[in-house]
């Protein structure tokens, strides 16, 4: 098997998107359709915080290819509201909510459990267990995702008996037990969402998304840069390499990236907590403007120019060309 075959065979196993489309642009275009060709899946991040009408769902369904996929999230209500109970108000939620997941033949439906939740640590297992008891919608697997809070062993033993997923974040977390499908939501590791992954985070994120005990992984980017994070590590799947990220390569790439909101004067400080998080094109991978700009010295710089000429006198901080 040559390494493109085997490329091309592992792309069965691995569905790529992000957490919605309604910023994703082409002129003359529907979001939708044009989002559908370019990437393998969504998440309905919308249904988070308000499900939609069951027709929107069927309209959505036929607008994007038979093999593009949909993943739903439960509507926080139910969890922050109602915490998992099985009322008379979140059963009308959960029915309209596994009928949109049906309509949309969707792959997982995702339950967020965060710190804002009212459950007790005491109640989760039997609350957890009854909802993933009662949840059906055909063939959608449900994925659990913990922010802020820490399971017990037990909660984690229910939902593998359940055959739920546990949802995490595979550039900083491992899922706690084996399942066939690895669900991922993808936020990095800076400031909420505010990230930018790098060629050597992407490589290893598909790295871990390929491993056998999966039958299917699913990642889905979440950052503000999620549909070209998602783009990119795509064209490395497809084609064996990373698009190119600006015209330029070292400062100059850095001087395309800095242009777009950075403000002058600033300092050092500022300059890695506003724009570090960000990545540049090096000649030969996509590398973090941080790890530069913390080769700075500390002081004031009055401009862009007066920033890069500084980067320029700094030795060893690029490859050369």
């Amino acid at each position: 098997v040559t390494p493109m075959e085997w490329i091309l065979e592992d792309m069965s196993q691995l569905l790529i998107g992000t957490g919605g489309w309604a910023y994703f642009k082409v002129p003359g275009t529907d979001s939708l359709e044009a989002y559908s060709h370019a990437y393998d899946f969504v998440e309905l991040n919308s249904s988070y915080y308000e499900l939609p009408a069951n027709s929107s769902a069927s309209d959505w369904r036929k607008r994007v290819p038979p093999d593009f996929r949909f993943s739903v999230r439960c509507p926080r209500i139910i969890v922050d509201h109602y915490g998992l109970k099985l009322l008379p108000g979140s059963r009308g939620l959960l029915e309209r909510l596994e009928e949109v997941c049906k309509t949309l033949e969707a792959e997982v439906m995702t339950v967020l459990i965060g710190a804002s939740s009212p459950i007790e640590e005491n109640e989760l297992p039997g609350r957890l267990r009854e909802f993933l008891g009662k949840f059906d919608a055909d063939d959608t697997v449900v994925a659990v995702e913990f922010r802020g809070v820490r399971p017990s062993e037990e909660v984690f033993d229910i939902m593998k008996e359940s055959g739920a997923v546990h949802c995490i974040d595979p550039s900083h977390d491992e899922p706690r037990y084996q399942s066939k499908i690895l669900y991922s939501r993808l936020f990095g590791k800076g400031q909420e969402n505010i990230y930018e992954f790098d060629d050597r985070e992407l490589k290893e994120i598909r790295k871990k998304a390929s491993e056998p005990k999966f039958e299917k992984s699913i990642l889905a980017f979440h950052g503000v840069r999620m549909y070209k994070d998602a783009g990119r590590v795509k064209s490395f799947i497809e084609k064996g390499y990373f698009p190119k990220i600006t015209s330029g390569v070292g400062v100059d790439s850095i001087r395309e990236v800095l242009s777009e909101d950075a403000r002058f004067p600033t300092n050092k400080s500022n300059l890695l907590r506003d724009q570090g998080w960000k990545v540049f094109q090096e000649t030969g991978e996509v590398r973090r403007i941080s790890t530069v700009l913390e080769k700075l010295p500390d002081g004031e710089y009055n401009s862009l120019d007066d920033l890069l000429t500084q980067l320029q006198s700094q030795q060893g901080l690029f490859s050369p060309e």
